[in-house]
Parts: structure tokens; C-alpha cells; sequence
């Protein structure tokens, strides 16, 4: 008896592995399909996208990590081969920089006029 519950137990763990191992992919999939854009429906990304490129792009997606893909070489193929701008999140680099910058160099200004127009500073 002893031997059939150490046989049931070691079955039990062995699917509960394979279950959680099978959700931790489609969470890594919903996460990088939240961050790619649909190319079809421009202003949805390929989660909330039901277009049949998105639901390819999530089988790509899930062949990619199937094969032993990480998150960043997955965003690097397919920028590879749809551009920059499937991403929602562009790299750093020399054509992005003032995508990046505009913002905190707006802030700067805002609050420089802020304190200005409070007269806390004097310019």
C-alpha cells in the first residue's frame, strides 16, 4: 500500500509541475503579446486584438518559447521582422532619444515656470 501512494504522489507532483509550467507560459505570452501592436487594427495590441495576425502572432509567440526563447530575443525577432514599431515600448537609441526625453524635458520646463509664476525664483 505504502509503495501505491508513493506512485500516486509522484503522478500527482508530475502534473502539477507540467499544469504550473503550462500557466507560467501563457502568462509570459498574454505579457508579451500586451507589449506588441496589432498591425491590422493599429490601435490595439496583439492580447486584445482578434484579427487573424494577432492570433498568428500569439502561435509565433508560443513556438518561440516552445524552442527556448527568452521575452527580449522573442522582441528582437519580431522587430527584426516587422520593424521598430511593433513594440510599444521602444528601445534607446538615436532615433528614439527625443521620444524618450520630450517628456522629462517638458517637466523641467512646467515646473520651472511654475516656480516662476509663483515667484519662488527669480530668472
Amino acid at each position: 500500500m505504502n509503495y501505491f501512494k508513493k506512485i500516486i504522489l509522484i503522478f500527482f507532483y508530475f502534473f502539477l509541475f507540467e499544469a504550473y509550467a503550462q500557466n507560467s507560459n501563457i502568462d509570459l505570452i498574454n505579457k508579451i503579446s500586451k507589449n506588441i501592436r496589432c498591425l491590422i487594427c493599429q490601435g490595439q495590441s496583439v492580447y486584445d486584438s482578434q484579427s487573424d495576425f494577432a492570433i498568428s502572432i500569439k502561435v509565433v509567440i508560443q513556438k518561440k518559447l516552445d524552442e527556448g526563447y527568452s521575452e527580449n530575443a522573442i522582441y528582437d525577432y519580431l522587430k527584426k521582422k516587422y520593424g521598430q514599431w511593433i513594440v510599444y515600448e521602444p528601445d534607446f537609441n538615436k532615433n528614439t532619444f527625443l521620444l524618450w526625453l520630450l517628456p522629462i524635458l517638458i517637466f523641467v520646463i512646467g515646473g520651472i515656470l511654475i516656480l516662476k509664476k509663483s515667484k519662488i525664483i527669480k530668472l
